[in-house]
């Protein structure tokens, strides 16, 4: 298994490579779908993108929590995270159910 990270360069290539677009017009392209993404989120709308998965922002209440090191509880601000929940399909690729498509080449 590989501990490689995709990036956004590595995006623009695979959209450079299978759409055909010039190296520069898929890298405005991933910039701008990342961007209408992270907008919506920031909006606090979800993003669900089919087959993939769905992005959320959760509201996280006020909490004690505790200094691992020294023991002194602290108060933990509240404040917002961003969730991300794996569509079935997803799912069961990782985990090898489609085999038909799981050993499929994507680019990355």
């Amino acid at each position: 298994m590989s501990n490689r990270t995709v990036t956004r360069a590595d995006l623009a290539e695979a959209v450079y490579e299978q759409v055909g677009l010039s190296r520069n017009e898929s890298s405005d392209l991933v910039e701008a779908v990342l961007d209408d993404i992270s907008e919506t989120l920031v909006s606090g709308d979800n993003v669900k993108i089919s087959s993939f998965g769905s992005f959320s922002i959760r509201e996280k209440g006020e909490r004690i929590g505790r200094n691992p090191k020294t023991g002194v509880e602290v108060p933990i601000s509240p404040r917002k995270v961003l969730v991300f929940r794996a569509s079935h399909v997803l799912k069961d690729r990782i985990n090898g159910a489609d085999s038909g498509e799981a050993s499929g080449n994507d680019g990355f």
